[in-house]
Order: C-alpha cells, then structure tokens, then sequence
C-alpha cells in the first residue's frame, strides 16, 4: 500500500491492482496517515522516499 500510494496511485486504481475495495483502500491510507503521523498522501510519498522504502 506505501509503495502504491507514494507512486501516486489513486485510490480506485489501488483497489482494481489489489483486487480489494475502494472502502478497505481508504481504510489503509488512514491507518497509514496514522502509524507514520503525516496528514495527507503527499506525506506519506515524502516518507516513503526519505526512508528509502520506494
């Protein structure tokens, strides 16, 4: 899901890749706005490149 989000990915493309909801999507985006403490998707793609995970 990081690695999806930080290559700017929408939602809706996330879902039809991983063959999962729109909803449970959203659900993993906020979790992870959670856990790394960032407040949108442009965060999470910043840490995901400062913390070399993408």
């Amino acid at each position: 899901m990081l690695v999806l989000v930080a290559r700017g990915r929408t939602n809706a493309e996330i879902a039809t890749d991983l063959f999962i909801s729109l909803s449970t999507v959203k659900s993993h985006v906020a979790s992870l706005m959670t856990k790394l403490g960032v407040r949108n998707r442009v965060e999470i793609a910043m840490w995901a490149y400062h913390s070399k995970r993408v």
